[in-house]
C-alpha cells in the first residue's frame, strides 16, 4: 500500500466514510501538510510530525503527535479514550471535530515556530 487512497479502499465499509472525514478536516486545517503511508497508516507532517490515522479492529486511532499541544487541549476529549497522543474513538460522531482541528493548526503554527527557531 502506497498511497492515502489505496489504504482508505482496504478499510471496512463501516469505517471508511470516518476515515474520508478525518482526513478531509486534517487536509482543511493543515493544506500544506505532506500526506504519506508510514507506519501502514496515513501520515501527515508540516515542518515537523503532525498526525496519523488508523482503523483497528474495534475503533479509530488518531495520533496527534505534538502530544504538549493536545495535552494542552485534554478537556475537548475527556470522554474518549485518549493516551499520550493518542484519540481513540468508534465514530467520528463521538469526536469534536472543531477541538482537532484546534489543534492540528496549533501543531502547524507550534511546527512552524520551531521550524523557523532552527533555520
Amino acid at each position: 500500500m502506497e498511497t492515502v487512497e489505496q489504504y482508505l479502499a482496504q478499510v471496512e465499509d463501516r469505517r471508511r466514510g470516518d476515515l474520508i472525514r478525518l482526513r478531509e478536516l486534517i487536509v482543511a486545517a493543515a493544506p500544506d501538510a505532506t500526506e504519506y503511508i508510514k507506519y501502514g497508516m496515513p501520515y501527515y507532517e508540516q515542518n515537523g510530525l503532525l498526525c496519523a490515522f488508523a482503523a483497528q479492529k474495534g475503533y479509530i486511532s488518531l495520533y496527534m503527535l505534538n502530544t504538549p499541544v493536545l495535552q494542552k487541549h485534554l478537556k475537548h476529549f475527556r470522554n474518549l479514550n485518549v493516551g499520550k497522543g493518542c484519540i481513540r474513538f468508534k465514530s467520528i460522531t463521538e469526536l469534536p471535530l472543531d477541538a482537532v482541528e484546534k489543534v492540528l493548526i496549533e501543531s502547524v503554527n507550534d511546527n512552524l515556530k520551531k521550524f523557523n527557531n532552527h533555520c
